[in-house]
């Protein structure tokens, strides 16, 4: 058997443990990272020799669940985990966000990253460990990285923040952020708050940082009990020509600086960046070879330097404007007539065309992972097509980074969402963006608030998202934070800082950082400089619509809810649905119906209201109890010798004996009633131990004239003046009663 190696320490209470040297060994380096019952194997590998001119970092990170850590089988078709959820892609995402920055900038071999969810407490979240269990897995193998890093979650709860806490706390956090970082700096954070302050964000990534520390510290102290930490592996993964390099920089900077200063929009900057590079191939000797890689890496090298020396330089931006100003705004509301909800939001030259959909409880997404099953009722998608930036690329469906900006902009906006029964839809918002320069989530959650409040939905308020950006100069040590930040400045910078909220404060963030240095006061500075855009944003699009609409659209389904005795959910269900289907079919009205406790919720969703009040009465109909001395108007289901049974609700049948049909005494119900036939009648019993229902038309009808009362049996006097004891034998003792002479139909006394 192999001996693992184990370190064990605790964080907030929580023991956790990193193993390694049991599983995976042919992998560079692999650990398991348990917390609880829960425990995740992580492997990394790195191929030995990078692709020829490869310029980037090409590492995948993979996390998934396998269903049996939780003890079930998958319910797809196949019966085995398939491609990777949107849960786990998201987490996928984090991990490689908080890893990427820390492997060396000329280091291009293929690594992956694989976390398997192993086994499974369901009260532990795996997504706060899979960062340390990633680091520790590199940590402990040859690969060339700059790390340990670590990652941990945060959340307030009841005032206290808590590092790593149980699924079931959550539920009491107003602070939900996953953080990552080294032991010096922040590179990393995701999460959700409700409304709070930028002080607040700031103390909470700071007692996350905290923790993150001691994490990395075990991750050393696992090296040393392997005997020390492993030498990297040699590399030379590019190639260069240092002489090219001079001569790029020397002929292309002042250039490319002009064109940086020149506040050209993006296409005619792009243009103009591309006329350098060939006008420098032009004035190269004729016939000299050109390595049309290097020159490529140098010229952009040239602009990485230029575009950044102008923003600290001169402290204005590539479009001109200062480092804290918002590009121009406009946008509309009610564009498509046809959508339950529709918003433009155009900032600068990036467009977010968004729709919003009402479904039914029908509508809901259900959920089935390990870690995450039941039913989502609010959905939001991202569509980042090729046009949008002038290209041109096959469409393959959504990628992970359109996964994971439709879940920042679902974080924003469903905290301002009101609860059932305020709103009882299952809603969709999707943001197709059509232009795109930077910040295209975040003009999604402005253009989803604005597309929420035309669809009539009662939100709490609007939502404004900002990107904001930093240019850090470590040799000089100024820094520059700037708002809405534009595509060029994404790339070539090193902050990426999401920040949405409500005018009460933050309820979703997300960063990204490119370098190491990163101080507090940069961090202030940037939530602070948020503040001040999202609320300038905010006031724009108050503009175009401040509150919600009074009502739904036309064409929006209204959704009316019946609360139900559950002993009815049956009745209204029909055996193998036969009633509720037809109920559907008969008024096009949608119908749910689940159980809750002792009731049962049922939803009647329609866009016509006529349909809606039909299936509505049928239901009450189906749930009403039949009260004795009320009056129906019900349908002959079948006919016997001793009356009709008729329906007078549905599902609810009553005896009209033949003695109830009327004043006068019948014979036979032969050619009295027609199955179908709706008659009038009154409830006049309720049998107290079977249930059955007694019926009567008789007393509907005018009484005759001179109707005498016939006595009940039991007081009738004697045939011929003799008592009950001497009228002779009963009939039984007088053998068979000779044949009746036929009756004409409908005979009376």
């Amino acid at each position: 058997m192999s001996q693992a190696t184990i370190k064990t320490f605790e964080i907030d209470g929580k023991t956790i443990s990193i193993e390694t040297g049991r599983l995976a060994r042919q992998a560079d380096g692999a650990v398991v990272v348990k917390m609880g019952d829960t425990m995740i194997l992580a492997t990394a590998v790195s191929a030995k020799e990078a692709k020829e001119d490869v310029d980037f970092m090409p590492l995948t990170v993979d996390y998934q669940e396998k269903f049996a850590s939780v003890g079930r089988i998958p319910g797809s078709f196949h019966k085995r985990e398939a491609k990777l959820s949107d849960y786990e892609v998201l987490v996928s995402r984090i991990v490689d966000r908080a890893l990427r920055p820390l492997f060396p900038e000329n280091y291009h071999a293929d690594t992956q990253v694989a976390l398997t969810l192993i086994s499974a407490d369901k009260n532990i979240m795996p997504d706060a460990l899979v960062g340390l269990a990633a680091s520790a897995a590199l940590i402990v193998s040859d690969i060339p990285f700059n790390g340990p890093i670590s990652e941990v979650r945060v959340a307030r709860i009841d005032g206290k923040f808590v590092i790593n806490p149980y699924k079931d706390e959550l539920e009491r956090a107003d602070m939900d952020l996953i953080v990552a970082g080294t032991e010096h700096d922040l590179n990393m954070v995701e999460g959700e708050c409700a409304e709070v302050s930028e002080a607040d964000m700031l103390e909470a990534l700071k007692v996350a940082h905290h923790a993150i520390k001691l994490q990395i510290k075990a991750q050393w102290e696992l090296v040393e009990m392997l005997g020390g930490k492993k030498p990297f592996r040699e590399y030379n993964h590019e190639r260069s020509n240092p002489a090219l390099e001079a001569a790029i920089m020397e002929f292309a900077y002042d250039k490319v600086y002009a064109v940086a200063t020149s506040k050209a929009s993006k296409a005619d900057r792009s243009a103009a960046f591309k006329a350098i590079r060939e006008e420098y191939k032009a004035s190269l000797p004729e016939g000299t070879e050109t390595d049309k890689f290097l020159m490529n890496k140098y010229f952009h090298d040239v602009e990485y330097k230029a575009v950044r020396a102008m923003i600290i330089n001169d402290r204005t931006r590539l479009d001109g404007r200062k480092l804290d100003e918002v590009r121009s705004i406009w946008s509309e509301v009610g564009y498509l007539p046809g959508a339950h909800g529709s918003a433009i939001f155009t900032r600068g030259e990036t467009q977010s065309l968004t729709t919003v959909t009402l479904g039914t409880k029908n509508d809901e997404q259900m959920l089935d992972s390990p870690m995450n099953d039941g039913y989502a009722k609010f959905l939001l998608h991202y569509n980042f097509p090729s046009f949008s930036t002038g290209e041109v690329r096959p469409n393959r469906g959504p990628g992970r980074r359109e996964i994971g900006h439709g879940n920042l902009a679902l974080r924003g906006l469903k905290r301002v969402l009101p609860g059932a029964p305020e709103n009882p839809y299952t809603v969709r918002i999707v943001s197709d963006i059509l232009e795109s320069n930077g910040s295209s989530s975040m003009a999604t959650v402005c253009a989803g608030s604005l597309a929420l409040m035309d669809a009539g939905i009662k939100v709490r308020g609007a939502v404004s998202g900002i990107a904001m950006g930093l240019i850090n100069d470590e040799e000089s040590g100024k820094f520059a934070v700037l708002s809405d930040i534009l595509g060029d400045e994404d790339h070539l910078g090193d902050m990426d800082f999401k920040v949405i909220g409500t005018k009460n404060g933050i309820v979703a963030c997300q960063m990204d950082i490119k370098i190491n240095g990163l101080k507090w006061e940069m961090v202030e500075e940037a939530l602070n400089q948020a503040k001040a855009g999202r609320l300038h944003i905010m006031d724009e699009m108050n503009k175009t619509i401040a509150e919600p609409n009074a009502d739904y659209k036309p064409n929006a389904p209204r959704i009316v809810t019946l609360t139900i005795d559950k002993d009815f959910i049956g009745a209204v269900i029909g055996p193998g649905g036969k009633i509720i289907q037809g109920m559907q079919r008969d008024t096009g009205a949608t119908i749910s119906i689940t159980e809750e406790g002792n009731f049962g919720i049922v939803e009647v969703a329609s866009s016509n209201k006529e349909s809606l009040e039909k299936a509505l009465g049928m239901i009450r109909a189906i749930v009403a109890i039949p009260e004795v001395g009320a009056e129906y108007t019900g349908k002959v289901k079948s006919i016997v010798d001793f009356g009709a049974f008729i329906e007078i609700m549905p599902g609810k049948d009553g005896l009209l004996h033949i003695s109830e049909v009327g004043w006068s005494r019948l014979a036979t119900m032969d050619g009295v009633f027609q199955v179908g036939e709706e008659v009038k009648v009154k409830l006049i019993e309720v049998d107290q131990k079977t249930g059955k229902l007694k019926l009567s038309r008789k007393v509907l009808l005018p009484k005759p004239e001179g109707y005498v009362e016939p006595a009940p049996r039991e007081n009738r006097p004697p045939r011929d003046g003799q008592s009950r004891d001497n009228r002779g034998p009963r009939r039984d003792d007088r053998g068979p009663r000779p044949p009746r002479e036929p009756r004409p139909e409908n005979g009376t006394n």
